[in-house]
């Protein structure tokens, strides 16, 4: 990715529904360039999707959490079995699959603790796989919403 590239992937990332001569302008390129270089990023596999995002309190979901869940045994038909199963949950946010003490971290979003502890004990925990669940409430959530690649790191002395 060049200047362009990136710049046009950072103003997409800030505000998907920026129109294409207004893309072009911030990218100093011509539209026509800015709309072929998008579709090539698309191509590319770096572009991959648009999305409207939503407050969560604004739509009622005031309470997130972090569920950490272990499986026993941790085959990989079980791990993906039960991801299946948790994402298809609407309460669930994202789903990560990670190494460590736990085997799966969920981002949940619930209307109250109430709603948290029926998912907890009614969903997750019903599941014969799933040998141990932790949760934290998570009091502030901040994402970035543009990300760019890194640049690359100094080499370190010896």
């Amino acid at each position: 990715m060049d200047a362009i590239d990136q710049t046009l992937v950072r103003e997409l990332q800030a505000d998907a529904s920026i129109t294409n001569r207004e893309l072009a302008r911030r990218a100093g390129v011509s539209p026509s360039t800015a709309l072929e270089r998008v579709r090539t990023l698309h191509r590319r596999g770096i572009l991959t999707g648009y999305h409207a995002e939503a407050s969560l309190q604004a739509i009622g979901r005031e309470v997130q959490a972090l569920v950490s869940v272990r499986i026993r045994p941790p085959t990989r038909d079980r791990i993906d079995a039960f991801l299946a199963y948790a994402t298809g949950l609407p309460e669930v946010l994202d789903a990560y699959l990670v190494t460590g003490h736990e085997d799966v971290i969920l981002h949940v979003g619930v209307t109250d603790t109430n709603a948290l502890y029926s998912l907890v004990i009614d969903h997750l925990t019903a599941r014969s796989e799933v040998i141990d669940v932790r949760t934290s409430i998570v009091y502030a959530h901040r994402r970035r919403h543009v990300v760019e690649p890194l640049p690359p790191r100094a080499a370190t002395p010896e």
